[in-house]
This record gives structure tokens, sequence and C-alpha cells, in this order.
């Protein structure tokens, strides 16, 4: 199936590593161009280097009033177009209900929430038809995830707020999305399995009820956003679609 996505541009947020660069590398890999951000220059740089030439990186943290501006002026001038975001950040601290400072809750709304309502603001008003915002979201958009308290709070807000978008600009004729990842192979659910003090059981016995009783890989996340990111897509916004294995029973 061809995604249409040949020679479009997208900028991809906390593309350095895990869901974000699984999913930048599929784009490419479908034909796309994309421009990836992370916080660290060198392992940013060292990202774009594996996509290879259809990719360039930028340092930029999402809590940066001004980096949502970057990275699509970066993606016109490397790449002559800007047909879409993908807003992804990294998970906030581990903890439970009365672990997380203030300090760590203000740290992880700036990055995860409110970094990522600018960005989408900022896109919104570059993008034309045909356009798309997507979000890296968490099954914790459904149901709380033990241990993971401030992504449980924050999660859900921005799913809403995609939801709101969605509405506000389906009649221009651009599109919102998100993805609601749930025991994806990565270094951070990993370290949630260590929590545990026993990491391989504490995996099988999520597996366990998982109904396809595997973790999903980063490659199967990548290739879900970049059909949701592609014109295959087109008429296909608001929805929050878990790539979970199964793991949501609900409708």
């Amino acid at each position: 199936m061809d995604l249409g996505l040949k020679d479009r541009v997208y900028v991809v947020t906390g593309a350095s590593r895990g869901l974000g660069f699984a999913s930048a590398r599929e784009l490419v890999a479908d034909g796309a161009k994309v421009v990836v951000s992370g916080r660290d220059e060198k392992t940013v740089a060292a990202a774009a280097a594996e996509l290879g030439p259809n990719a360039v990186g930028i340092a930029a943290d999402n809590s940066d009033p001004e980096a949502a501006h970057r990275l699509i002026t970066a993606a016109r001038e490397r790449f002559g177009r800007f047909d879409g975001v993908l807003v992804s950040v990294g998970g906030p601290p581990f903890g439970f209900g009365t672990d997380n400072t203030d300090e760590q809750w203000s740290s992880a709304f700036e990055a995860v929430f409110l970094g990522a309502v600018r960005f989408a603001r900022t896109a919104a008003a570059e993008l034309g038809e045909g356009g798309v915002i997507g979000f890296v979201l968490s099954g914790s958009v459904y149901e709380p995830i033990p241990g993971l308290t401030i992504s449980n709070g924050l999660r859900p807000g921005l799913a809403g707020f995609a939801k709101s978008l969605a509405s506000d600009l389906g009649p221009q004729g651009i599109r919102v999305v998100g993805l609601l990842p749930a025991r994806i192979d990565t270094d951070r659910v990993r370290g949630l399995d260590e929590m545990s003090g026993d990491a391989e059981a504490t995996r099988a016995a999520n597996e366990s009820q998982i109904p396809l009783r595997r973790y999903g890989t980063p490659e199967e996340f990548g290739k879900a956003a970049a059909f949701l990111l592609s014109p295959a897509a087109s008429y296909l916004t608001g929805v929050m679609l878990p790539v979970d294995g199964g793991a949501r029973r609900g409708f």
C-alpha cells in the first residue's frame, strides 16, 4: 500500500530514541523527509545520521516556547515544505501519588502538556489543507498505569485538547490524531517493569494480560504512526488509536 508519504515533510519531536525515533524511521522508510528533535545535541545528531540524508536533527526542548517555530522553519528551509508534526516527549518521572514533587509536576507540565499545546498551535498556523498534527500519548488516557502518576494526570488532559483541536481545525482540512502506546518494548517500559524488583516476572505477568501475549516493538508503533500521519489516513481525525496488542478491552 502506498501511504502517499513520498517527499512529504514532517517534524518529529523527542525523536533521538524510543517511539519518536521509531516513528521518524518509518516515515523516512516510506519516502518522507523529517526534522527530528531531542534535548541533547549529540544524540539527536546521531539519530539524524542513522536516518540518512532525508533527515536533519536539531537540539530542542519541547518546553522552550520558541522550539516549534525553530523546527518548522528548519523543515521549510531544509526541505522546502511542512506537512505535519508528531509531538512526542520523553515520559515524566516515575512515581506514585505521594512521591512526586511540585518541581517534577511543574517541569512535566511544561514539557508534556504546555509544550505540546504550544507546538500544536504553532503548527496549526503553518499548515494548510491536508496537514496533520499527531500526539504520542499513552494508554493512561483510558486507564491509570501504576507508577506513572504524573503521566496519568497529564496525558488524559492532552487527549482532551487534541480532540477539541480536531473539531476546531477540521473545517480547514487539518487533521489531529493521537496514538496511545501501552506495553511497547522501550527503555522506559523496561524501567517501569524493573520498579517491581523482578522485571522478568512483571513482564511475564503483563504479557499474560495482553491478548497478543507479548509487548509491542517500537517498529510496530512507528508503522502505526506513519499511517496515521500519511495521506492514506485522510479521513481520520480526532482518533485516539491504542497501540497495545489489544490490552484495552473497551470500545
